[in-house]
Order: C-alpha cells, then sequence, then structure tokens
C-alpha cells in the first residue's frame, strides 16, 4: 500500500511527462505463455466465487451496512481495477502476492455494493501495469490484450458455471471496465446472453455514446428501474481539471475502431440512476469512508453530492476527505464506487426486481431441480 500512495502522489503532483517516465515499463513486451484452457475451473484462480466463504473479499461487510437483506437472484462477474504498478512488468503474475494483498483491499471498496447477490464471482488476471494506458507504444496494447484474454476465459467459465435462469450483472473498475466493454463487445451484442443481463456497470472508464455504447448490445439506462442497460461515471470534485483523463480517452480507440476524439462519453448519475442527473449530498444514502489502516470502513450517509455536467464528467463538489488516493485536478477515480456505495447497492436490487418482473423471452424451461426451485423462491420474495 506504500507503493500504491506513492503512485497516486506521484499522479497527483507531477507532470504528465513525469508520470509517464515512473509508471511506463522501460522493458521491452514479452509475450507470456497462454493460460491453459480450462485454467478458472481451478478455485484459486478466484478472489472470489460463487457464494463465497469467511475470507472472500466481495462479501466484506463495513460499519453501517445494512443487516438482514434477501439475497438477490443474480449472478455478478466483477473485474478489477489495476493494482499493479511496475516499470519491470508488463503484465502482473497472477498469484503474486504483494498485488493479491492490495487487490483483495480493492475488492472490499469497489466489489461489496453487489455482495447481496446470490453469487459474486471476480477472477484473478494477469493485468496490465497502469504505464499501458499512458503511453502509445505497441506494448501498452499488447499488454492490455494479454489481461482481456483471461479476462474472456473467465467469464466464459463463470457463465458455464452459474445457474442459465439466473440474470446476470457485469461490472468493472478503471481497467475492470475497459476489459468488460470488449467484453460485451464479443460476448453480449447480438447474442442471446443478452436477454440475461441485468446491467452493466462500466465505472470509471468513458463510454463513447457514439463509438462504444452502440457495439455493446445495450442501450445506456435511462431511469432507476431499466433492466438490461448501461451505467457509468467518472468522479471529479471541484474545481476539476480532466486534461488527463480525456487524454487517456482519445488514445484508444472506439469499439468501432473509429477514434473517439472529444465524443461525448456517458454519465448517469449513481444517487438516481438517470443520465444527466443532480442530486444533493442528502439524497446520498452512503459513502464508504475507509480509516487510515484500510482494514475498516464506515458508510456515512448525506456525504458526497452528484452532478452530471454537461462534459460528461461526475461533479461531486467540494472535496470530501477520504483519504490519500486522490489522483491530479480533483479526480476520484479510486473512490467512483465507494462515493456511492449505498446508492449503488440498491441501484443493483431495482435492476435486478425489474428484470425479474419483466424478464426477456428465453428459450424452453427444464424440470425444475433443486436449484431451480431456489431461484424460483428468490423470484417470489422479490416480487411480493
Amino acid at each position: 500500500m506504500v507503493l500504491v500512495i506513492g503512485a497516486l502522489g506521484a499522479l497527483r503532483y507531477w507532470a504528465k511527462e513525469l508520470t509517464q517516465f515512473t509508471f511506463v515499463p522501460v522493458v521491452p513486451f514479452s509475450a507470456a505463455p497462454p493460460l491453459a484452457a480450462n485454467a478458472y475451473a481451478d478455485p484459486s484462480m478466484w478472489y472470489s466465487r460463487g457464494a463465497g466463504g469467511p475470507n472472500d473479499p466481495s462479501r466484506w461487510r463495513p460499519n453501517g451496512a445494512p443487516v438482514g437483506e434477501a439475497t438477490l437472484p443474480v449472478a455478478v462477474f466483477f473485474i478489477h481495477p489495476t493494482s499493479h504498478f511496475d516499470r519491470l512488468h508488463w503484465n502482473s503474475a497472477i498469484d503474486e502476492t504483494l498485488i493479491s494483498g492490495r487487490t483483495e483491499i480493492l475488492l472490499r471498496g469497489l466489489a461489496t455494493p453487489f455482495s447481496a447477490a446470490a453469487e459474486v464471482w471476480a477472477p484473478r488476471y494477469r493485468q496490465a501495469t497502469l504505464g499501458a494506458f499512458l503511453t502509445d507504444r505497441p506494448s501498452g496494447r499488447a499488454a492490455l490484450d494479454v489481461a482481456y484474454g483471461d479476462v474472456l476465459a473467465a467469464f466464459d467459465e463463470f457463465i458455464a458455471q452459474v445457474d442459465p435462469r439466473l440474470p446476470i450483472v457485469i461490472a468493472g473498475h478503471s481497467q475492470g471496465a475497459f476489459h468488460l466493454m470488449h467484453l460485451m463487445q464479443d460476448r453480449v451484442a447480438g447474442k442471446p446472453l443478452a436477454a440475461r443481463v441485468a446491467a452493466a456497470y462500466a465505472v470509471g472508464w468513458p463510454v463513447s455514446l457514439d463509438h462504444d455504447l452502440p457495439e455493446m448490445g445495450l442501450p445506456a439506462c435511462e431511469g432507476p428501474d431499466q433492466a438490461g442497460c448501461v451505467i457509468s461515471w467518472q468522479s471529479f470534485a471541484e474545481p476539476a481539471e480532466t486534461d488527463m483523463v480525456r487524454e487517456a480517452y482519445a488514445r484508444f480507440p472506439g469499439l468501432d475502431g473509429a477514434a473517439r476524439g472529444d465524443s461525448p462519453f456517458l454519465c448517469i448519475n449513481p444517487i438516481t440512476g438517470r443520465p444527466g442527473d443532480a442530486s444533493p449530498a442528502q439524497a446520498n444514502p452512503g459513502t464508504l469512508v475507509p480509516d487510515g489502516a484500510l482494514t475498516g470502513a464506515s458508510v456515512i450517509p448525506g456525504l458526497v453530492p452528484a452532478r452530471c455536467a454537461p462534459d460528461g464528467f461526475l461533479m461531486i463538489g467540494p472535496a470530501p476527505q477520504l483519504g490519500p488516493f486522490v489522483a491530479p485536478g480533483n479526480n476520484f477515480h479510486v473512490y467512483d464506487i465507494p462515493l456511492f456505495w449505498s446508492a449503488l447497492r440498491a441501484d443493483v436490487a431495482r435492476r435486478v426486481k425489474a428484470w425479474h418482473g419483466a424478464p426477456p423471452a428465453r428459450a424452453a424451461r427444464k424440470a425444475p431441480d433443486a436449484q431451480t426451485e431456489q431461484t424460483a423462491g428468490w423470484w417470489r420474495q422479490w416480487l411480493s
């Protein structure tokens, strides 16, 4: 965590050129051997897998978390953000202890809004180092391709294992959202699986309305009770300096292969679930505020407002005191999800309930088994 704090401090105070010098690897890219075809059948390849256990970081509960919640009848696939900042390796190792420890901390803050789900799956993958997003060198794209190949294999295992009668939620933050967008293009758009997606949360990476969203297979969410749609936002306190994010956004082509340029991108207010909306702090049901040691946190209501600005960024008013991980220009990227922890939790529940209230047409069902009866029980509980 000392390395993470140092990295974010550098991002906050150093010029763009020094940031690139600090984080872009100095070594040539070397392709790692591909994973075995059935690699993700191994439970050790997952931080969270299904119903979870006592040490599952996605099931961690902060102070002030709701108690006695009903289980949401949904399976969640969560793609964690970057926790690899090495200049000597373009991709992380899957089982590196230091990176695993950082990632588990991130999952406690970012994946736990989804913890009411019947199943949460969060794969380990050979993530690209932060510097891959800060360079035009082919090595950066190659590193991201390696990471995405792992995510795709993990998602295929997830789909093979979860009950086909359950809807799914696909979520990711930062690098995770970057991979999520490609995953939607490859596995959801124009395919039967699209009918099972209750919602897709691509948080912390801009989704171009012109070049990305049409390729993802689902529309943007227009209201809080809509299922089968995409949610995205990027959080900045004011005054905001967004140039670095805009440059990264323009550096990568859209899912349609065209340059994104300054095309508009999606902003869904996480408090209201609507695009282009504004909410006062009093409407925010709970922000996850970590302690100094990052071992605990409390949910504090009424702390942070939200307003989708005309440029597509989500403005949160004056900078709240959440910790040392604020990036340059009042960029609250690391806190995108903790800022709206309780609101996102409620948003997931509404969209899952909406999906079950009017599920899309699906193939004829098999005769009920024990799992089917459990799923039906969840449906009856939520629809009552």
